[in-house]
């Protein structure tokens, strides 16, 4: 059994980590797994693998994800600044690569293959850049001579150059919209932060008019008889054939149509198969550990902690409600996965990284007062008044 009094670095951990925020990360990750048993197999069998090819590739990925995340947590502040440096770096490079050496795939190169593997450099850029910027505006709060700030927008442009070089403008407008969060948490006039949605406005704008399949994905939204909206129309019926407790486990038909039932729309397979019931327990875990991070950031003194934790929990929700919104029909096909229930592993992964330095960030500051005494050591005596 592990005390207090036990200062060991796993008894610290223990006694400090957010244990109903990791319950409900284990949740999401078993959900992961029971849906993917649900939605991979058709698609493997489509294209002519094992059954379980998915389902044994999903597990061997959350493996290594669970490893990364409970060892990521243990970090301090100051090692987790250190780590982002290092990730932001080799995934900005590789990401630089990626238009010139990645494979193409419908119209956009998003994956370098490394040693045989397919690798997303945007998925790590992420969670390392909000760390960056966190860090960034902390210090512009401490030192406000310093061009932080500048530092900040130039690493945003950077990001969102190489963002839409590949193109992918999920990934950019999540990136933006995380960014502009710290931003207007570190203290800075909403009138920035109108510009800057202004910005991104102007250039959604430019995309529709110079990128062809934005421009058909915008189209197919907004005029649904325009084009092929098929998949996007099966997708939001299947929770209209699920109802409130699905079909059955297997039972469902969306997975034998859709060829990405497995990862953008694996949300309306649980809708198909589990019911709209499933469905909102899902969304009710991502809230809960989203809103739970947010209040155990903003109870923590140091800014950097605060921002970090704050932007970290704010990526995994967005990312988590554009997924949701897309199945819905509510915006334009993001191509963005479910975290922790997708298939994918360089999104795993990346998000395993994201909210094993969130748990860290929010782990309770331990204070000497707060653990107990060992039972033989003698309680000290009362100072004379």
């Amino acid at each position: 059994m592990i005390t207090r009094a036990h200062r060991t670095p796993f008894g610290e951990w223990w006694w400090t980590v957010d244990k109903l925020t990791l319950a409900a990360i284990g949740a999401l990750m078993l959900a992961g797994v029971v849906l993917s048993l649900a939605a991979s197999p058709p698609v493997a069998g489509r294209l002519g693998l094992d059954p379980f090819f998915f389902v044994d590739r999903h597990i061997l990925y959350l493996l290594v994800s669970i490893a990364l995340m409970l060892g990521v947590s243990f970090l301090t502040p100051r090692q987790i600044r250190r780590l982002a440096i290092i990730v932001f770096a080799v995934s900005l490079v590789l990401a630089a690569l990626t238009p010139e050496f990645g494979p193409e795939i419908k119209g956009a190169r998003r994956w370098l293959i490394i040693f045989g593997v397919n690798v997303q450099p945007s998925e790590f850029i992420k969670p390392a850049f909000v760390i960056l910027i966190a860090w960034l505006f902390a210090e512009s709060a401490r030192r406000p001579d310093m061009p932080t700030n500048t530092i900040a927008l130039t690493l945003l442009i950077v990001v969102v150059a190489l963002l839409v070089l590949q193109p992918d403008f999920g990934q950019t407008m999540l990136v933006a919209m995380v960014w502009s969060a710290l931003f207007f948490m570190a203290g800075m006039r909403l009138i920035w932060v109108g510009g800057i949605a202004a910005l991104s406005g102007a250039g959604l704008t430019v995309a529709y008019y110079t990128v062809p399949h934005v421009t058909r994905r915008i189209q197919h939204f907004l005029h649904p008889a325009s084009g092929d909206s098929y998949n996007i129309d099966i997708a939001t019926e299947s929770f209209l054939r699920g109802g409130w407790f699905g079909r059955g486990p297997g039972e469902g038909t969306v997975k034998r149509i859709l060829p990405e039932s497995h990862t953008d729309f694996v949300f309306a397979v649980a809708g198909e198969e589990f019911g709209v019931a499933l469905c909102l327990v899902l969304v009710a875990l991502f809230a809960f550990i989203v809103i739970r991070s947010l209040i155990r950031a903003l109870r923590n003194e140091d800014l950097f902690a605060r921002f970090a934790a704050s932007g970290l929990a704010i990526l995994f929700g967005t990312q988590a409600a554009i997924n949701v919104a897309v199945n819905l029909r509510l915006i334009p096909a993001k191509g963005m996965t479910l975290p922790f229930i997708s298939y994918g592993g360089s999104s795993m992964i990346s998000l395993a990284y994201a909210v094993g330095m969130m748990l860290a960030l929010t782990r309770e500051q331990p204070h000497a007062a707060m653990l107990e005494a060992p039972a033989d050591e003698p309680a000290p005596a009362a100072s004379a008044a």
